[in-house]
């Protein structure tokens, strides 16, 4: 793909990448079960920025080195991959595209429901022996508790970034 070959692409997308495993390191528990974390922030920064393709990329690869840098628990594929899709769901949201409330709320739906709530929990399910929907049953307060707070966090970010980046950068972000 032709964005992997321009160095300005390459060294933001790393910068981003270790920005992500950095943040992996980091959370902040609001209960015993619900915890609040950044590494989904800089992937999708990198989706916003390049699209789905380097987006999914940008996740997968968060996820692998987080993994090697400091494993917890097991590594398990499955999770690598609803990084990807995450990445490469943001990039079909946000991608060249004017970021509003409504689009942000919209992106982090469909990435709600398709990787945490349904890939993950059957990961989870799988991973442990647990019947599917009992790993869902148990994860949806989580869900509707971080939801908000992920658009949130997600606006407050992507709408200066979406300014400020491809001035900074020139990166076209209309087409």
């Amino acid at each position: 793909m032709q964005k992997f070959k321009n160095v300005k692409t390459l060294t933001t997308v790393s910068m981003l990448l270790a920005v992500a495993v950095v943040l992996g390191f980091f959370k902040i528990p609001i209960t015993e079960l619900i915890e609040l974390r950044f590494q989904f922030l800089p992937i999708t920064v990198g989706s916003m920025l390049y699209g789905p393709i380097v987006g999914g990329v940008l996740g997968g690869l968060t996820d692998i080195l987080a993994y090697l840098v400091k494993p917890t628990g097991v590594f398990f594929p499955g999770f690598t991959f609803s990084s990807i899709l995450a990445g490469v769901i943001y990039g079909f949201f946000f991608h060249k595209k004017k970021i509003s409330l409504p689009r942000v709320i919209a992106g982090v739906f469909v990435e709600t429901v398709i990787c945490s709530i349904l890939l993950n929990s059957l990961f989870l399910s799988i991973l442990y022996g647990t019947p599917f929907w009992t790993v869902i049953v148990s994860r949806l307060l989580k869900t509707v508790i971080m939801f908000p707070i992920n658009v949130a966090l997600l606006y407050a970010i992507l709408r200066p970034a979406g300014v400020l980046l491809p001035k900074i950068s020139g990166i076209d972000m209309a087409g």
